[in-house]
């Protein structure tokens, strides 16, 4: 009898370890390199070049953020961290939340974007992963190795994703991989997003969101504005990164 209720008791600390290691909070951060970014914009005026030194010098700190992703099995929302905000070039805090619902296959962004507010509602359109036989640590956890090429902004992202936490969810607009991601990587360095802490917790109200205000568009509508917009500003030798997230 004793056997039997010690398995038992293991049986369940294993469930409940299981259930914890599906909710929670993840804290990253997220770096961009101008430097980087302003050597594959080979069409740049050399006043728009001037522009970029001026703004961000020649330094490659890069510009750093912080941002949450609160996760369960069935939902996560991504936004921007409380202690230090991205903001707008207009100095007000900018409307980046970023909300998928797994269970219903549903997703719904709100972004501001070129001026303009959008909720973006449509169903979930996970990229196409191929995974590699690579792994490596981030914040403590094993990870595997992931890409996926970006077809609208030209851009190839590098995923790594933690099998021991078996959540779908990740950071950005990136998801759908058979563990939580940790890291992305645009463009070999371009933009970095590391997990610097993972917390598993019961969550409860970190997914009301207030009713926010924005024209409402698909995936699709939303993918042709960016295209629009870089295909505009490459005719323009302009950087379109000034009014699009790299």
């Amino acid at each position: 009898m004793r056997k039997i209720a010690l398995l038992l008791l293991i049986l369940s600390f294993s469930a409940f370890c299981q259930e914890v290691k599906t909710e929670g909070i993840v804290q990253y951060e997220r770096t961009t390199f101008w430097a980087n970014i302003m050597s594959r914009l080979t069409y740049l005026s050399a006043e728009e070049r001037d522009r970029i030194k001026l703004t961000w010098g020649s330094s490659d700190e890069g510009w750093k953020q912080k941002m949450t992703l609160a996760f369960t099995e069935n939902q996560s929302l991504y936004q921007q961290g409380e202690d230090n905000a991205e903001q707008g070039w207009s100095g007000r805090k900018e409307t980046f939340f970023l909300t998928k619902n797994f269970a219903a296959e549903h997703s719904t962004d709100y972004i501001d974007l070129l001026g303009k507010s959008y909720i973006v509602d449509d169903s979930l359109h996970a990229p196409t992963w191929k995974i590699l036989n690579q792994i490596k640590e981030v914040a403590g956890y094993i990870c595997m190795k992931a890409v996926t090429v970006d077809t609208v902004k030209n851009q190839t992202i590098t995923a790594w994703f933690a099998q021991d936490i078996p959540v779908q969810a990740g950071p950005e607009r990136f998801f759908g991989l058979p563990g939580l991601i940790l890291e992305l990587d645009v463009n070999d360095g371009d933009v970095t997003i590391i997990a610097s802490k993972v917390e598993f917790k019961k969550l409860t109200n970190e997914f009301n969101l207030k009713k926010m205000k924005g024209k409402k568009i698909s995936d699709a509508e939303y993918n042709k504005i960016i295209a629009d917009f870089i295909k505009e500003s490459i005719k323009g030798f302009r950087n379109p990164y000034w009014g699009l997230r790299y």
